[in-house]
């Protein structure tokens, strides 16, 4: 039996010139020069050869106005905050380092500007109800607002913003019986400080009464300091003035930590004749819980 005729396949690149035309085109993609695998052209890819475009991240949504003004507002109040705590830490300790100058040393403090002052001044030390007073053992004398520290008494009502010519001209002179029994306060008040023309205004006289009474009752306290609770004021007739007066407190019932207190402030006439009664109070004063951090505070001061 005859075999027909068997083409010889190769691994050349080119298939034998017998083999018909279409074989060899079929032949001709499965033969590499490597001997590797040749996918048909008519095969049809199942992946994309592109390279993949970059995907985008979608946009955060923006935070809503109110949510920004409520964070300002939040990292605004911690940085207050933050300097509050901060003035208020230097404040204490510049207090705590000044030295307090003792009753004596506030009575020769005072150095006067001028004649007028001096005049003012000399007239309070040596007034009859002065002399009458420091003769008095169960008192002693002092000029309270000259112990503040004078880095700090430029902050004080009393003992700074009104203190001056035409205002609260010289530091008053007190007298505290012993034990916070009772307080006389002796001082001149000038032109600057009026409501009505040449009248001494109400509230300010409001200010010296809340401080003179609050001043008495202190030693009678455990920790001697406290902080007004309630304070009536009764005005009886207008304070001239360009003139004296004298504020008189007295400490009427202590009971723990609460002191209630009473007083007046009236004219300081030197001839003898009796004083006009200007205005009057009473008043209700407690001491706080952290008090004994406030005597530290106020060593001295309220004394």
């Amino acid at each position: 039996m005859l075999r027909p005729p068997v083409a010889n396949f190769s691994l050349s690149r080119n298939p034998p010139r017998g083999i018909p035309t279409p074989v060899r085109s079929f032949t001709r993609q499965y033969i590499s020069n490597s001997h590797s695998f040749v996918r048909p052209r008519h095969t049809r890819r199942l992946y994309s050869t592109e390279a993949p475009a970059s995907v985008r991240p979608e946009p955060l949504p923006q935070r809503s106005r109110l949510r920004r003004f409520a964070g300002f507002i939040f990292i605004a109040g911690i940085a207050f905050a933050t300097g509050l705590t901060y003035q208020t830490q230097r404040t204490i300790s510049r207090i705590m380092a000044a030295p307090i100058p003792t009753d004596a040393e506030t009575l020769a403090a005072f150095t006067s500007e001028d004649s007028v002052t001096q005049e003012i001044d000399e007239r309070l030390r040596n007034h009859p109800e002065a002399v009458k007073l420091r003769e008095n053992p169960d008192y002693k004398e002092a000029r309270p607002h000259l112990k503040i520290p004078e880095a700090l008494r430029e902050r004080s009502l009393t003992a700074g913003t009104l203190a001056g010519p035409n205002k609260i001209v010289v530091p008053p002179y007190v007298f505290s019986e012993r034990d916070g029994k009772s307080m006389v306060q002796l001082m001149f008040l000038g032109s600057d400080i009026c409501g009505h023309p040449g009248i001494i205004h109400g509230g300010l006289l409001a200010t010296l009464l809340d401080e003179g009474l609050a001043r008495c009752c202190f030693p009678a306290l455990p920790n001697k300091v406290a902080v007004t609770a309630n304070l009536n004021i009764d005005y009886r007739s207008p304070a001239r003035a360009e003139s004296y007066f004298a504020l008189r407190a007295e400490t009427v019932k202590v009971e723990g930590r609460k002191a209630w207190v009473e007083g007046r402030i009236e004219t300081l006439p030197e001839d003898g004749t009796e004083p006009t009664v200007l205005v009057e109070a009473k008043a209700l004063f407690i001491e706080p819980k952290q008090a004994a951090a406030l005597s530290n505070l106020y060593r001295g001061v309220t004394e």
